[in-house]
């Protein structure tokens, strides 16, 4: 009998997921749809968002439930989209195994739907909602402490996960103006890019005091949050050098930057 060939190790991605409006934009949803199809067929995704922060660490639902639409404002149309995707109790026992230990529970938060950092990028990668998915929580926003949870969670990724941190590279909403890119965006974009292509893991995770206008940028560390989750899923296949930037420039003034990992 034919034995099954072995799964490809999936990469590891930071992505900067957008608000709602990304479905309008002219060329992002493009860019997210072209980086899904060059990727292998993930068997599941996991998704760790900015908009979702739990202690102890929490598994959201394990089958299709209603969407998260943690915005407010915005038109009406926005929340009808649906996102049914299949549910990932199989991955949901996986990452409490990987996780779990003395001193560090795992909880279920069982009706918890996708939240917009989860499925409005998806929307865009995986249209067909046919890649089962799994939203875990962030129990903290220390960077050394979330690299730990993607080392812990980086076997998935031999069994076929597509390991997703979604945030945004810049995110400061109320320091924004009209028009333009302002200069806290750029510069913190730009030293960004330099820290990852020089393998700077000290100065990405203490990126607050050593990155220009660091605290501009983010003024909580939420939207960065989720690249150490990546970073760590990938430091322990011993692919943080195999990085890119497949995405960049600039949405409503705020970096999209967004880096795949192996």
């Amino acid at each position: 009998m034919a034995t099954a060939a072995p799964q490809e190790r999936m990469p590891a991605l930071y992505l900067s997921h957008g608000a709602p409006p990304l479905a309008d934009d002219p060329v992002w949803p493009g860019e997210l749809a072209a980086w899904s199809a060059a990727l292998p067929r993930p068997r599941a995704i996991l998704v760790v968002s900015a908009h979702w922060e739990e202690a102890p660490l929490a598994l959201g639902a394990t089958r299709t439930v209603p969407l998260e639409y943690d915005f407010w404002g915005f038109p009406e149309h926005y929340y009808q989209v649906r996102y049914e995707a299949p549910g990932a109790p199989a991955l949901a026992e996986s990452v409490r195994k990987l996780l779990r230990a003395p001193g560090t529970p795992v909880q279920d938060v069982p009706d918890r739907g996708l939240d917009h950092g989860a499925y409005v990028p998806l929307v865009e990668m995986y249209p067909g909602a046919d890649v089962p998915v799994l939203q875990v929580s962030m129990p903290t926003l220390n960077p050394a402490r979330l690299m730990e949870i993607g080392r812990r969670l980086a076997p998935l990724r031999d069994e076929g996960v597509l390991i997703i941190g979604s945030g945004f590279f810049t995110h400061n909403l109320a320091a924004l103006r009209q028009g333009g890119v302002p200069s806290w965006s750029a510069e913190f974009d730009d030293w960004g890019r330099r820290a990852l292509e020089g393998g700077d893991v000290d100065g990405l995770l203490d990126f607050a005091r050593k990155s220009p206008a660091g605290r501009l940028a983010h003024p909580r560390t939420e939207h960065f949050a989720p690249l150490f989750v990546t970073m760590g899923a990938a430091d322990a296949a011993g692919e943080l050098d195999l990085r890119r930037s497949v995405i960049d420039g600039f949405w409503m003034g705020l970096a999209k930057r967004s880096v795949q990992f192996g």
